[in-house]
């Protein structure tokens, strides 16, 4: 829901529409580069999680072989959803599990974001930075990484 939100934010009303209604593709113009996103090619995985609840951020593993298991190409995201409500943990929970997502952030070699849809924090800047992963393109969003701040850890991840 994420992508296809931010893909219906892209999507001016003179576009026309796809021509497989479960696809959403937009086109954009960066750096006098066409580039067309398709939440169907995956060149990226995001595997979002809900800081609220630490299961989900356990069940990455297993999802993440899984995934592994079927494209190994495809370069990985690790994605915290729900940072407005997990600012309101004590210190030492949102120590807990800021500490555990990095853990799983490097093993994975994957950038890592914490985000909120209700209160567009770091939205944008995840498929910025997926952009910048996929195309090799440099990202000049500044990397946040203080526990209890909205992590936006993507440099050097993929050595």
């Amino acid at each position: 829901m994420l992508g296809v939100n931010f893909m219906e934010r892209l999507t001016d009303s003179s576009a026309t529409p796809p021509s497989d209604p479960k696809s959403h593709q937009k086109t954009i113009s960066l750096r006098n580069t066409q580039i067309t996103f398709s939440v169907w090619d995956l060149v990226a995985i995001l595997f979002m999680f809900d800081l609220t609840r630490k299961s989900t951020l356990n069940s990455i593993k297993e999802w993440y072989r899984q995934a592994r298991g079927f494209n190994k190409t495809a370069i990985p995201f690790l994605v915290g959803t729900k940072y407005d409500q997990f600012v309101g943990f004590s210190h030492d929970e949102q120590e807990e599990i800021t500490r555990q997502a990095k853990r799983f952030s490097k093993a994975m070699k994957a950038p890592l974001i914490f985000c909120s849809t209700s209160h567009s924090i770091n939205v944008q800047k995840i498929f910025k930075v997926v952009l910048s992963k996929a195309f090799d393109l440099k990202c000049t969003i500044p990397e946040i990484t203080e526990t209890g701040e909205p992590l936006l850890i993507y440099l050097d991840t993929q050595s």
